[in-house]
């Protein structure tokens, strides 16, 4: 039963922010090919002679692997306040139609408005 709700909250998580998720995957696979790159391109630096470069690509991989993983706990972090700035935003957003709706009517349409029986003239001279 355990398995079955944990496995139900992953997925719901994983599904609600598939797009934060893929980007931080993404992110974190850029610092694992900038490693590899670096690995590379060291080899060839040694065969050709130049290891005056080993300092700058040895400056780049770095640059690269913790931007990638400060972006990606950013983020992480992020991923929660987003949601209480966006129903924050609702609330604001709903106070403000209400202010505005009720400032477009006039008295005489706020009558009608609240009206549980609104009758016209046929209905009045039939009830006569």
């Amino acid at each position: 039963m355990f398995r079955q709700v944990k496995s139900a909250v992953f997925w719901y998580y994983l599904f609600k922010f598939r797009k934060r998720v893929t980007f931080v995957a993404l992110l974190l696979i850029i610092a694992l090919f900038a490693n590899i790159i670096y690995g590379d391109v060291v080899e060839y630096l040694k065969l050709k002679d130049k290891l005056q470069y080993l300092e700058i690509a040895l400056i780049s991989k770095w640059v690269i692997i913790i931007f990638n993983l400060v972006f990606s706990i950013y983020l992480l972090l992020t991923m929660f306040k987003n949601e209480e700035k966006i129903e924050e935003k609702k609330v604001k957003k709903e106070k403000v139609c209400q202010a505005i709706k009720e400032e477009k009517f006039t008295e005489r349409e706020k009558e009608f408005l609240y009206k549980k029986k609104i009758r016209s003239k046929a209905d009045l001279l039939v009830e006569k």
